[in-house]
């Protein structure tokens, strides 16, 4: 994550359909054993300890992405601004201690397709678009490997 302020112009939605109910779904967004699994690109780790989770409004997140090729860190954090289990989450994204006010904000919302859940991620304040070797990638990539978690890959 730069350390650069959001730009309230900039931002992508990036829609994924998940072989999991919305349930599962939203532990993987909200449980720190779960999240260790995914928050991460292919190529880069999140380890178990380094992984904090408050869901709750007001709460905060923690997590330190390692590049598993040259060890290469990324602690990542934020604040929740809105907590609608199972449905819904809205919280800054940047580095630990950003102002709240200029971070970067990124909306999740899960609803039920079945025994699926379609999951809607826009994030607000980052540029991004497909093949763009950065952000938008980088999710793109961290959903592959949740797909594959539920997958049992």
């Amino acid at each position: 994550m730069s350390d650069q302020n959001a730009d309230a112009t900039a931002e992508f939605t990036i829609t994924r359909i998940f072989d999991a109910p919305r349930d599962l779904v939203w532990q993987a967004w909200t449980d720190p054993d779960e999240a260790a699994r995914w928050w991460h690109p292919e190529g880069v780790s999140s380890p178990r300890e380094h992984v904090t989770i408050d869901p709750r409004v007001g709460g905060t997140y923690h997590y330190l992405m390692i590049n598993d090729e040259n060890g290469a860190e990324f602690p990542t954090g934020g604040t929740y601004l809105e907590v609608d289990e199972p449905k819904k989450l809205v919280f800054t994204w940047g580095n630990s201690g950003d102002s709240v006010d200029t971070a970067p904000r990124i909306t999740v919302t899960l609803a039920d397709r079945g025994d699926k859940t379609e999951m809607t991620f826009h994030l607000v304040g980052i540029p991004g678009f497909k093949g763009d070797g950065n952000v938008y990638d980088g999710w793109e990539s961290a959903f592959d490997v949740l797909d594959k978690v539920y997958r049992g890959e």
